[in-house]
């Protein structure tokens, strides 16, 4: 916790004092909540990847490998994979190769916390409820966002919308980076519009 002092503060009277000790104090609870909305979690998120693999035996999820590994490969875990879930098919028959451009709508998800059953969002291009005529798109390369991301990506067609569960070895990873909370998974919600080369241009706004 940090704390700003004034210079040329002579006198302090009794209520500077009380007022003062009561943000320090609201201070220090809020960061205390914040360590008991965050507890354990390593564990919770390690927890979460095996629920998520489990209901990718029971159907609920497709289960996709990271595309840096293969089927063969020895050692795979849960945390090799990431578990999607199809909201919409688009009419694509195509995907995007890791080096093209991508034209996607996402929201960025936390696993569900006490003050955030749904998931802290950290990252959106759209807020509300997804619309693919309201939605503001970003124009990402393939290989440009984290492994899971991207594995999705390349496994998705143009007018794909899905729920993208991440594993943290295929995000942010162990180290807190990019203002994202070390062991963290990550849930997008994620809106194809368009795919090209790198060596293309379309147009700036691009109506579905």
């Amino acid at each position: 916790m940090r704390h700003i002092l004034r210079k040329g503060v002579i006198g302090v009277s009794l209520f500077h004092l009380f007022t003062l000790s009561l943000l320090l104090f609201t201070s220090c609870s809020e960061e205390n909540n914040e360590e008991d909305e965050y507890a354990n979690w390593q564990e919770r998120n390690d927890a979460q990847i095996d629920q998520w693999a489990a209901g990718a035996s029971n159907g609920m999820y497709r289960k996709i490998l990271t595309f840096a590994k293969n089927e063969s490969a020895s050692g795979l875990t849960n945390s090799d994979y990431i578990y999607v879930e199809e909201v919409e098919k688009g009419s694509g028959t195509e995907s995007p190769i890791y080096t093209d451009n991508v034209r996607v709508a996402y929201r960025g998800r936390y696993i569900p916390t006490t003050s955030y059953p749904e998931g802290y969002v950290f990252d959106q291009t759209f807020v509300g409820d997804f619309s693919w005529d309201t939605a503001d798109m970003a124009d990402v390369t393939t290989y440009g966002v984290v492994e899971g991301f991207c594995t999705a990506l390349m496994h998705m067609h143009k007018g794909d919308r899905w729920i993208v569960h991440i594993p943290y070895k295929l995000g942010y990873g162990t180290s807190t980076s990019s203002g994202i909370r070390a062991y963290s998974n990550l849930t997008f919600d994620i809106a194809m519009l368009e795919f090209w080369p790198q060596n293309e241009e379309i147009e700036i706004f691009k109506s579905r």
